[in-house]
């Protein structure tokens, strides 16, 4: 089964919560932290990414890079 996960350049992220209500496994949030700009940068909080890549699809200012691997 193939699996994913992403990478956030917390430089760019605006915390605009696109990718979170766009990932269909449900698996990143806004974080609590706040990046250099003062915007909270989406992390991915569990398990279960399948690297689908609709989140780095939503983001305007393209900051989430995905990564997929086979199992």
């Amino acid at each position: 089964m193939a699996k994913g996960r992403i990478e956030v350049l917390e430089q760019y992220c605006k915390s605009c919560g696109l990718c979170v209500a766009a990932c269909p496994q449900k698996v990143l949030r806004i974080s609590e932290r706040t990046n250099a700009k003062g915007y909270r940068p989406v992390e991915q909080f569990k398990e279960g990414c399948i690297g689908c890549a609709m989140c780095a699809m939503m983001c305007p200012d393209a900051a989430i890079e995905v990564f997929k691997t086979q199992e």
